[in-house]
């Protein structure tokens, strides 16, 4: 497709998700601007730019369909998009929207061949001679996200990322946010206040590095940098999108200068919680022994038997431990589930 006949398709409809997903694979650099001075860079399938006429001190990335199955987000962010190239919703902070996997999105399912959200930290590059295009994605959208923060106007500047995804089962606490490691470095009350007004006042906190696209941001980017689970996956088309109207808005007045609806942060108002432990499957005899409909934060008594694998059985150790994210389909390898417990955030907040 040529960039013209590109940009008369993105004017026409207004729609860059469903641009995006009528072409997975690619689509070429082209760029215009709205009648509001508002400057729309695309530069790639899934990935474009949006430049106020002028800027405020932040640089806000929102990454959604990292996971293609889960579709909410994208709704949620493909709204959003669509009202600034309508001219419907005026910017006044530069934004990159990114559709994490387009080819997955299509299918309906997780991932093609490697699951995108353990690529990242230059992790899609750590197995020689492994290719896949889950793997090339990762590289490419490293590149932009750093080269969108590194493009940035000169002075002191707030760069954020919100990855956003439902979860494969159903939780306690509907929304949560992974917070990542910050090695050492408090944890930010401005964005425990945001995250609250999104609806997710329940938040993990990481204690080691990982391979999340949340944890690049924060330490290869020096962003503030958020994985946020706001539901369950569903298919395009079959979620009640009332239940993200508080992340939606406040994503809204975020991007557009509005107003958010804040309350000074207190711990009394979060459920907390830090990895006790992680999990790895390491054969394909792993197992879990609790049903399919157990929900994220559920917790079991002392001793229960939570999986096994080869040789191994996973039990609960202390009073008050909680699962989260078990998957037994992952890769050998990956990380299977993690075990959390609840924390205190007292004088490690600034």
């Amino acid at each position: 497709m040529k960039p013209e006949e590109l940009l008369q398709q993105l004017q026409q409809a207004a729609d860059f998700l469903k641009l995006t997903l009528a072409h997975p694979d690619f689509l070429p650099f082209a760029s215009y601007q709205l009648e509001n001075g508002t400057d729309i860079q695309i530069w790639d399938t899934g990935v474009i730019y949006c430049q106020p006429k002028q800027s405020g001190q932040q640089d806000i990335v929102l990454s959604s369909g990292v996971h293609g199955n889960e579709t909410a987000p994208v709704e949620l962010c493909s709204e959003l998009l669509n009202d600034v190239l309508a001219g419907k919703l005026l910017l006044t902070e530069r934004v990159l929207f990114l559709f994490g996997n387009p080819p997955a999105m299509n299918a309906g399912v997780r991932e093609i061949q490697d699951n995108l959200n353990r690529l990242f930290s230059g992790h899609h590059s750590k197995e020689p001679g492994v290719q896949s295009a889950e793997r090339e994605r990762a590289k490419k959208l490293e590149t932009y996200v750093l080269k969108f923060f590194e493009d940035a106007p000169q002075g002191l500047r707030e760069r954020k990322l919100y990855d956003l995804h439902t979860a494969i089962r159903g939780s306690r606490f509907e929304k949560f946010v992974v917070y990542p490691f910050l090695h050492g470095k408090n944890w930010s009350k401005n964005q425990f206040e945001f995250l609250k007004a999104c609806g997710a006042n329940t938040v993990l906190l990481m204690q080691t590095p990982a391979s999340t696209f949340s944890y690049f941001a924060a330490q290869s980017c020096n962003a503030h940098g958020f994985t946020i689970e706001l539901g369950k996956a569903r298919p395009f088309g079959q979620n009640d999108m009332s239940r993200f109207a508080d992340a939606a808005a406040a994503f809204r007045a975020l991007i557009s200068g509005g107003e958010l609806a804040t309350t000074e942060f207190n711990e009394a108002d979060f459920n907390l919680y830090e990895v006790r432990r992680s999990i790895d499957k390491t054969t394909e005899a792993f197992t879990l022994h609790f049903a399919d409909n157990i929900e994220n934060f559920t917790t079991f008594g002392v001793g229960t038997l939570l999986a096994s694998d080869e040789g191994v059985e996973y039990k609960v150790e202390v009073e008050g431990e909680a699962i989260i994210f078990p998957n037994p389909k992952v890769a050998i390898g990956q990380r299977a589930m993690l075990m959390v417990k609840p924390v205190s955030v007292t004088g490690k907040v600034s």
